[in-house]
């Protein structure tokens, strides 16, 4: 233990090779996940039908066990190793030659290097361990959410009590500011879902998107929702913008914006405080 508080880069080299297995189970989080929740709905509604529901076979984050989806090859202790495996396989695999994604090694890097940051800048510490979870936790959300326009309660919920329960010791708001921001990030989204709807008819965003902002305002307090919403929304008009007219993204197909808050919440995570000093040192 004093060895790590003593040396910080063997600490954020530890946490780094232990994110890269965490960011390996985000990516079955996030193929399964939604997956699980649509076999779910399917069962209710049949209840609700009066149909007969069948037995399906289990499947969950443990089982089946990962396997590829052109072959059913399943992936051994040593193809699954973070990064080398894909690597080594030259991202095919080893059974039919069919392409693996770039994406799981992306999500595997992404996640070690995200939370060998948070490790470097709060060490060894309680700060450090709710870093990590919010982290672990906004990469699964943002990459469920582009993938299916979906935030699920099960990750949006428990991340906004967890950042409450953080916050009892002051480790990124006082307990105070926490609450107001939970307040505060649900209540001006929810504002904004209804003047666009009574203005329009329609529907702007999800439900998913207000308790998504509600937990970084419980994480971060409510100084840091304006730097949190305006870095969202700047770079989610930008790329909503650029695929309209690039790539000719139909209007009509909604585009996701948790991945958007998910990266303003990072951003306000590591540099906020400094954003916020920095522009009202200007006044």
């Amino acid at each position: 233990m004093e060895l790590l508080i003593q040396e910080p880069a063997l600490l954020t080299g530890l946490v780094f090779l232990l994110s890269l297995l965490i960011g390996s189970f985000l990516n079955v989080l996030i193929h399964r996940l939604p997956r699980m929740m649509e076999r779910e709905w399917q069962q209710q509604c049949a209840e609700l039908r009066g149909e007969p529901v069948t037995a399906s076979p289990r499947y969950n984050l443990w089982l089946p066990r990962s396997a590829c989806p052109a072959c059913g090859h399943m992936i051994t202790a040593l193809e699954n190793i973070p990064l080398l495996s894909w690597l080594y396989l030259r991202a095919r695999c080893s059974a039919c030659a069919a392409p693996i994604s770039v994406r799981y090694p992306l999500v595997e890097l992404l996640t070690a290097l995200l939370s060998a940051a948070v490790a470097w800048k709060w060490g060894f510490s309680l700060a450090t361990a709710g870093g990590l979870l919010l982290v672990w936790m906004l990469v699964a959300l943002a990459f469920i959410d582009f993938d299916t326009t979906l935030l699920p309660d099960s990750l949006t919920l428990p991340l906004l009590w967890l950042g409450l329960l953080f916050n009892l010791g002051g480790h990124f708001a006082t307990l105070a500011d926490a609450v107001m921001g939970a307040i505060a990030g649900y209540l001006v989204l929810w504002s904004v879902y209804w003047l666009f709807k009574l203005v329009t008819g329609k529907e702007g965003m999800g439900y998913g998107d207000f308790k998504l902002l509600a937990a970084l305002g419980a994480w971060l307090g409510w100084q840091l929702l304006p730097v949190t919403l305006l870095l969202s929304s700047v770079v989610g008009a930008v790329i909503g913008i650029a695929m309209i007219v690039l790539v000719k993204h139909d209007k009509r197909v909604p585009i996701p914006f948790g991945p958007y808050l998910a990266g303003g919440g990072l951003v306000a995570l590591f540099f906020g405080q400094d954003m916020t000093q920095a522009y009202l040192g200007q006044f």
